[in-house]
């Protein structure tokens, strides 16, 4: 969690938009599933599929 709090404030200071933030975390998160299991590789990129407004949209109601 902390790498992640890491990676956030330096793309923040960088100037970059919290979407391009969001785009590369989880381009990232897909990349990882590559090396998942054959059986579970598809879950795991479902997980990785949400847009970027719905994140957004689910974070505001929280």
């Amino acid at each position: 969690m902390n790498k992640l709090l890491i990676v956030l404030a330096i793309f923040n200071i960088a100037g970059c938009s919290n979407k391009e933030v969001y785009d590369k975390l989880r381009l990232d998160e897909r990349n990882k599933c590559v090396k998942e299991p054959p059986t579970t590789y598809f879950e795991c990129i479902e997980r990785t599929s949400k847009p970027y407004e719905e994140y957004e949209r689910e974070r505001k109601e929280i």
